[in-house]
Order: C-alpha cells, then structure tokens, then sequence
C-alpha cells in the first residue's frame, strides 16, 4: 500500500502535467505499468487514468467558481490538451458542461479573481506553454473511454490506425 499511495501522490503533486504518463507514474510507485494498474484499482477502486481525471475535473471545478478564466484556459490549466475531451470529461462527472457549472456556481461568494492573478498564480501565461502543447501528445488520462480500465501509455499514443 505504501508503494501505491506514492504514485498516487505523485498524481496528487502534478495532476496538472500534461506529460505526466503511466510510466512516471507506475515508476514513482515501483512498478510496471499493466501490475501498478491492477494494483491501484484493486486499492482505490478506480484506475489510475480515473483517479488523474477526477482529480484535474476537481481543479477545474474550484477554478470555474473562482476565478476569471475562459473555460479553454482552464482546460489547459488543469492538463487536458483537447477541450473537447474536457468537457465531455466534465459533463459525465458533474452533470453539467463547465459553462453551465460556472453559470450555476458564481455569484455566490465573494468576486471572481481576475485571470491575470489566476494565470501567475497557476505557473504563468500560456503562451510559451500552449505552444509546447500544441506539438504535444494527448495528457494522460485523455484517451480512456469509459469503460476502458487501463490507461494508455505514451507508445500506444503513437500508434497509428
């Protein structure tokens, strides 16, 4: 278990890495990939692509009641590539696309702090990094559908159809 909770911790640390991939992951742990996933799903009751993405939806959730940032920001603030994939992702896990969920949520706190804060606070403009992204693969934990119990690693992304 002690193994376990430090990848689980290493995605509790960089949930927001798009490069963050089941190897480093499984590796943090000191396993391979496929046992790490058995593992941790044995563990946790969700795979380690399930955990990352309930994560990242969390992150995206405070960031849409709390600060000023288009929801295209935020999905690349949270590690998602594709803002598709965001909101669907988004959709299933909280009932509402993330528009919808910041039309229901805001107003009823204090003021949403300004996207110039939020985007320092978070590591920077995304200029620089939206364009590493751009050449980038998917992020980890993108490509799993639903019923899929594994999470593709960096060599099953590669390969074409």
């Amino acid at each position: 278990m002690r193994q376990l909770r430090l990848g689980k911790d290493a995605m509790d640390r960089d949930w927001a890495e798009p490069g963050l991939d089941l190897g480093v992951v499984a590796a943090h742990a000191g396993y391979s990939r496929y046992h790490f996933i058995r593992a941790f799903k044995e563990a946790y009751g969700e795979t380690p692509g399930q955990y990352l993405t309930h994560r990242r939806i969390e992150r995206a959730e405070e960031m849409l009641r709390s600060a000023d940032l288009s929801v295209t920001e935020i999905c690349h603030l949270v590690g998602f590539s594709s803002l598709g994939t965001f909101s669907a992702r988004f959709k299933a896990r909280t009932g509402l696309t993330p528009s919808e969920y910041r039309s229901e949520h805001v107003g009823r706190g204090a003021a949403l702090i300004p996207g110039c804060y939020a985007m320092l606070w978070a590591g920077g403009f995304p200029s620089a990094t939206l364009k590493k992204r751009a050449a980038a693969r998917p992020a980890y934990g993108e490509e799993e559908e639903q019923g899929d119990t594994s999470i593709p690693n960096s060599s099953d992304r590669r390969a074409g159809p």
